[in-house]
């Protein structure tokens, strides 16, 4: 394909997309204030089709410093103070979900979001990780991760996290370059992302995750080679090469730069794929959307085997239909035929839980069109594929226009996304959203 080819590509495909980490996306969630009386049999259908086991992710919101590229829910914040009512509030609110249930749940998987659950001390997280666990059953494979912001990550945390179970660590790294780091204000020298990922491997940690973004402002095709180019050095098992989205109206701290500053279209996509090709000459494959894993970790080997998952926390390995609990500020859970959201705003959420009300702000409950159609585009974000069934519905419009731009293939009744396609794959995933509008998608970051 020619560069002028592209860049027509990129010019008429480049526009408001899901990223599609649920279908229904957020914004078309239809329940407001759930009530658990509607929730309860959701949660209860979904372990018990899974042997009761349980994927939980905590949301822990605070930071010491705004990072402006970031749109996180977080609270900035040096008043440490605050970790002990949190944690208090996240612990009740998960009692008052064991509470519902018949049984001890098995603990599938673990995920420790932000915020920057690093901005805890050992002697916090050790007390949120004691109450938790001694209340479940361990699944002898369990994945516990968390994400760390080097700067404030230290040993003794980390021997904590690691006495509890956790073995997969994900490092914030974003771009290595100076000038970078100024505007997106996360001054972040390599040396001391070293030292974490070192002192992580030391104490036993077997798995690295680095995030990196393209797309920053400023961000050149220089700036990409040099940041992958340190990465490598440390040799992660798996790189998360995030596109920046850049969505002002919803992250004020993004208005510290121009939109002029940010790249977009051609010139965007230019950053990834010189990443994209750095990155599989340093030996790894490109999985789904946006990841990147070597021959040695579960990511690569659950995509060999089709197995590859997605959902609010990212790419999985665990069952597609299991039963994810979110507990915090913000987090949102997932049993495959409910979402549903806790509030937002951090005092409004602790007044809620104990206040004995669950904190729920927002929901879906998934109808049967909702998870064939779910189905299809879960397909198509981990395996670049997918079957048209009698019940599926699609939008032919978007599918013949692809065809024509020669991104996808239809044999009989599969769509098959083509390698050049996979740019294009929310795009792709649009055809499937009975939801979607064209010319109202504000809410959504660009495709590219």
């Amino acid at each position: 394909m020619s560069k002028e080819q592209l860049h027509q590509l990129l010019t008429e495909l480049d526009v408001p997309t899901p990223r599609y980490t649920s279908y229904p996306t957020v914004p078309f969630w239809d329940i407001n204030n759930p009530d658990i009386e509607t929730i309860t049999p959701h949660i209860k259908q979904a372990l018990s089709s899974n042997n009761n086991e349980l994927s939980l992710y905590i949301h822990l919101p605070y930071c010491e410093d705004l990072c402006t590229y970031c749109g996180c829910n977080k609270r900035i914040t040096k008043n440490h103070e605050v970790e002990i009512p949190y944690l208090n509030t996240v612990l009740k609110e998960w009692k008052m979900y064991l509470s519902l249930l018949d049984t001890k749940p098995t603990l599938r998987e673990l995920h420790l979001g932000g915020g920057t659950p690093t901005f805890f001390s050992a002697e916090n997280l050790d007390y949120l990780l004691s109450n938790l666990l001694e209340s479940v059953n361990t699944h002898p494979n369990v994945e516990m991760s968390l994400e760390a912001h080097p700067n404030h990550t230290n040993k003794e945390q980390l021997e904590t996290l690691y006495n509890h179970g956790f073995r997969r660590l994900s490092i914030g790294v974003q771009d290595l370059s100076p000038k970078i780091q100024f505007v997106i204000n996360r001054i972040q020298p390599f040396e001391v992302t070293k030292n974490v990922v070192e002192l992580a491997r030391e104490i036993g940690f077997e798995a690295i995750n680095i995030d990196i973004i393209y797309g920053l402002p400023l961000q050149t095709i220089e700036d990409v080679n040099y940041t992958i180019d340190k990465v490598n050095e440390l040799k992660p098992e798996r790189i998360a090469f995030y596109s920046y989205a850049h969505v002002p109206w919803k992250s004020k701290g993004q208005r510290r730069y121009k939109d002029e500053d940010v790249p977009f279209g051609a010139s965007k996509r230019a950053l990834y794929e010189t990443g994209r090709e750095e990155l599989i000459a340093n030996g790894y494959k490109e999985i789904g959307m946006d990841h990147f894993a070597l021959p040695t970790d579960e990511l690569f080997k659950a995509e060999e085997l089709g197995t590859l998952n997605r959902n609010f926390m990212g790419y999985t390995t665990t069952l597609r239909k299991s039963m994810l609990l979110g507990l915090g500020a913000s987090s949102i859970s997932d049993s495959w035929s409910a979402y549903f959201q806790n509030e937002k705003e951090i005092e409004k959420y602790m007044e809620m839980v104990n206040n004995n009300q669950f904190p729920l702000i927002k929901g879906h409950i998934l109808n049967n069109q909702d998870l064939h159609q779910r189905e299809q585009i879960l397909n198509l974000m981990c395996n670049h594929k997918t079957e048209i069934k009698e019940k599926t519905v699609v939008n032919n419009n978007i599918l013949s226009d692809l065809v024509k731009k020669q991104l996808i293939d239809i044999q009989e009744n599969n769509i098959i996304v083509k390698d050049f396609g996979k740019i294009f794959i929310r795009n792709v995933s649009t055809a499937f959203d009975e939801y979607f509008e064209v010319n109202n998608q504000k809410q959504f970051s660009k495709s590219v």
